[in-house]
């Protein structure tokens, strides 16, 4: 099988999409298909090869970390398309990717479908603040269900996110497919050179968080929970990987909490070396976002055998609940930390989660998603007019 994938984001920018995209390309590829993706340039230096058509681009205004391809040299590339005889178009982002991929899709007459990443209500407002936020979720809503409406199909990454887009109103089938990890792709780190390189403690208790730092990922509640925390173990402090538009002011918060000492803004680490390293660091993964569609960091920490604490939300629930390596905490700072002191001064029971990391990740192995991806495809392929898309025999 032959896919053109269209993203307005990928690496060098780091994300739960950017992941996505790669890890299911790697798999398609390893499986014997063939993979084309559609990205934006980006200033910085980044690898690439022949699969990844760069596209030329410009800043975003209200986030910088973020690229907006131009339309038209995504068009231009239409005859070379077109001599490559694709058989499906998958998008992964709403933006400029949607409107070229259902474009490119039409063009050559072949399916189009979208996995829906992004849970755009619940984040708009902390970067349009000066417009109503129920203007905003009506506008995030209809924006939604008329994007899934165009293309044949749609995937989404968590059971929530197919209960919500059913409620607003998207009326084509929706498959759920999650972003799987790589067997042993994160089981080898070095946690105390890690500590050493960031002058963190050996005897601290490191809780660690990898995420964007973003507005959106509620990274207050773990502040806050982190300071009654110290307050009974001051050994424990907290590492957050990341960066983004809220980095400011997690700084300035951490300060107003008297943190300095307790907390550690590492930035972005690379993913095949220093974010392994980090992992392996920590003794427990805190998360508290409430807008994740799937959350695959909490899948990475558990593969690197760190134990998860986590507020359950929306997609992180499917990773979460019955997970024997994860404890699910209520959104509240003081409910956060005593959870947290109590896993911490129990041996026992912190021993008992790490020992399951191995088999919790298990069930998310990247090359079965893979594998349910392509029957996803294969359904769409053949749900097509005979004249105008024929089913590969490879698929």
């Amino acid at each position: 099988m032959r896919i053109l994938m269209v993203s307005d984001v990928y690496f060098p920018r780091i994300n739960g999409v950017s992941t996505s995209i790669q890890t299911f390309k790697q798999e398609f590829e390893k499986q014997g298909h063939e993979v084309v993706l559609i990205a934006p340039s980006y200033p910085q230096d980044y690898p690439t090869d022949e699969t990844i058509l760069r596209i030329n681009s410009r800043g975003v205004l209200f986030d910088p970390e973020d690229r907006m391809m131009h339309y038209r040299d995504i068009l231009a590339l239409l005859p070379r398309l077109q001599e490559m005889s694709f058989d499906l178009v998958h998008i992964h982002t709403p933006f400029v990717a949607h409107y070229a991929g259902v474009k490119l899709a039409n063009s050559l007459a072949i399916p189009c479908v979208v996995t829906y990443h992004t849970l755009f209500e619940e984040y708009l407002f902390h970067y349009i603040p000066f417009l109503p936020r129920s203007l905003l979720r009506a506008f995030a809503r209809r924006f939604s269900r008329t994007q899934c409406n165009q293309v044949d199909s749609v995937v989404a990454p968590s059971s929530v996110i197919v209960d919500l887009l059913h409620r607003y109103g998207v009326e084509q089938s929706i498959d759920i497919i999650p972003t799987g990890i790589r067997s042993g792709s994160f089981s080898e780190g070095d946690g105390s050179s890690f500590r050493r390189q960031f002058g963190i403690p050996e005897d601290s208790i490191v809780l660690l968080n990898v995420s964007r730092v973003a507005h959106e990922k509620n990274l207050g509640l773990l502040l806050n929970m982190l300071k009654l925390a110290v307050q009974k173990n001051p050994k424990i402090c907290l590492v957050i990987a990341g960066e983004g538009p809220a980095r400011k002011a997690c700084v300035e918060q951490a300060q107003q909490l008297g943190l300095n000492e307790h907390i550690y803004f590492v930035g972005y680490l690379d993913r095949a070396t220093q974010l392994i390293d980090c992992y392996h660091s920590a003794d427990l993964f805190v998360f508290s976002s409430r807008t994740e569609t799937q959350g695959l960091v909490l899948l990475e920490a558990i593969a690197a055998g760190t134990p998860v604490v986590s507020v359950a939300a929306m997609g992180t629930r499917d990773i979460l609940i019955d997970c024997p390596a994860a404890q699910i905490v209520e959104d509240d700072p003081q409910a956060f930390a005593d959870t947290l002191l109590e896993i911490v001064e129990d041996p026992a029971r912190m021993k008992s989660l790490q020992d399951n990391c191995e088999a919790a990740v298990q069930a998310w192995d990247s090359t079965t998603m893979a594998s349910k991806m392509l029957g996803f495809y294969r359904k769409v392929l053949a749900t097509q007019p005979a004249n105008s898309v024929q089913v590969p025999n490879e698929v």
